[in-house]
């Protein structure tokens, strides 16, 4: 048996092409199934089955295009309420892909009928827990339902106990979630392999013996998540059809124009030190980069549906067409350049300052507000003395909260801090970038407060 790992670092996920050297088994693929294409091309391996662990929350799987691509069975919970032919799978089924047997093991906790897989080819066992058990922690469980969550939380807790069981020690772990995703939970270890038996003895889903105390304490942990995993699920029951990840014709300078005037979302990809020097009046910062949160945060962030331009890079145009797609945003439109005078000679630039905490401290009047775009857990947990916390997924429903005068904008790292000023100049507000690590706040003497009682 061979694993082929197939990374999306954007979304936190990964995906998993399983063979033994002849035919293949691909476990949670995403939409852009292209890259699972090719793996199996340069493995020498047919794909004959397809299996979802569950109904995906965070991005749009790219499983019933594949399978139909290659005829093959496509694995899904006979109780997941489908729209689309499916090959119906059941707790405790097994399934023969070569020489390798596949079993599924019911484990309700990330979703209601999740699923996760044991692959053995009689010498090596391979556990495939996609938002189940995962490396130091488990899939969160409150993506179904509020009312839904403790039971779900119970649930977790017992299903982690009942794969490991069934599982030998010595199996690899393979997770789907958990290297970045929004639906992970709890103390995630950030390891990028493991094993049942490091689990048995590191997770803390596994090593808390009270049940009570485990619901409750991931329950308490629980953050916030994107507001578009409400329209991932729908889609995934539906069934998706395949991406289009080609790039449009370029915009010209006067319907670029006339977006920028009409208010519409255009949306620059260049890197944030870029825009904040000069950029096209009235678009919005979302620094692309492999790896970053821009797909997350933009698909969280912008109003749902909402046609979208892109202005960048070809390359990053390009690769933000499909990390978008993964997610359900289909057909941004798009400008291709870097020099916003050239893109639109007719239309307004503008820039902003861009500072690190030195400029904080040396340039900051004392009218003006320091603004904290991180999550209220982070805020909570540590912030700048006198900040005020707006979350960024949250800014564009309170603008007229935000306090009056120059705004000085920060978060963890300077990324969300970069859309969010971006996102503010455009509603016509003084802004400054704090394009600085939070962490580093306090040894360059930036004042902390305390965290709330």
């Amino acid at each position: 048996m061979d694993v082929v790992v197939i990374e999306t670092p954007q979304l936190g996920d990964r995906s998993y092409l399983v063979h033994d050297g002849s035919v293949a088994l691909v476990i949670d693929p995403q939409r852009d199934t292209d890259r699972v294409e090719m793996a199996a091309r340069e493995a020498g391996v047919t794909i004959t089955h397809v299996a979802e662990t569950h109904l995906h929350n965070d991005y749009i799987t790219g499983g019933l295009v594949l399978a139909r691509a290659h005829g093959a069975s496509y694995l899904v919970n006979a109780a997941d309420p489908v729209k689309f032919e499916r090959t119906p799978i059941t707790d405790g089924q097994t399934v023969r892909v070569g020489s390798l047997t596949v079993k599924a093991v019911a484990t309700p906790g990330h979703t209601h009928t999740h699923l996760s897989f044991i692959v053995d080819d009689g010498d090596k066992q391979a556990v495939f827990s996609g938002g189940s058990l995962l490396y130091g922690s488990v899939g969160r469980t409150d993506l179904v339902a509020a009312a839904d969550t403790i039971g779900l939380t119970h649930d977790q807790y017992a299903s982690v106990r009942r794969l490991v069981a069934e599982a030998g020690r010595d199996a690899a772990l393979f997770p789907t979630h958990g290297f970045g995703s929004f639906c992970s939970s709890g103390p995630a270890s950030g390891a990028t392999s493991s094993t049942i038996g490091e689990q048995l003895a590191a997770n803390h889903a596994l090593t808390d013996p009270d049940e009570d105390h485990f619901v409750r304490q991931l329950v308490a942990n629980l953050t916030d998540y994107p507001a578009y995993y409400a329209h991932m699920s729908p889609v995934n029951i539906q069934g998706p059809g395949p991406a289009d990840l080609a790039v449009p014709e370029s915009l010209d300078a006067a319907e670029l124009t006339r977006r920028l005037d009409d208010g519409e979302w255009v949306v620059d990809v260049r890197r944030r030190v870029a825009f904040a020097s000069s950029h096209l009046k009235g678009s919005v910062s979302f620094e692309y980069g492999r790896g970053s949160s821009f797909t997350s945060y933009l698909g969280w962030v912008l109003p749902w549906g909402d046609q979208l331009t892109l202005v960048g890079s070809r390359g990053d145009v390009e690769n933000a067409i499909r990390d978008l797609s993964r997610i359900g945003i289909d057909s941004p439109d798009a400008a291709v350049g870097t020099d916003p005078h050239a893109l639109a000679p007719q239309a307004a630039v503008a820039s902003y300052p861009r500072v690190g905490w030195d400029g904080v401290l040396a340039g900051r009047a004392g009218g003006d507000t320091v603004l904290d775009v991180r999550r209220a857990d982070e805020y909570a947990a540590s912030r700048v003395a006198g900040a005020v916390n707006v979350p960024l997924h949250e800014l564009l429903l309170r603008l007229d909260g935000v306090p009056a005068g120059r705004l000085w904008v920060h978060c963890a790292s300077g990324y969300r801090s970069g859309i969010a000023a971006s996102l503010l100049q455009r509603a016509g507000r003084d802004v400054v970038h704090i394009d600085a690590r939070f962490g580093d706040a306090a040894a360059a003497g930036i004042p902390m407060g305390k965290a709330p009682d």
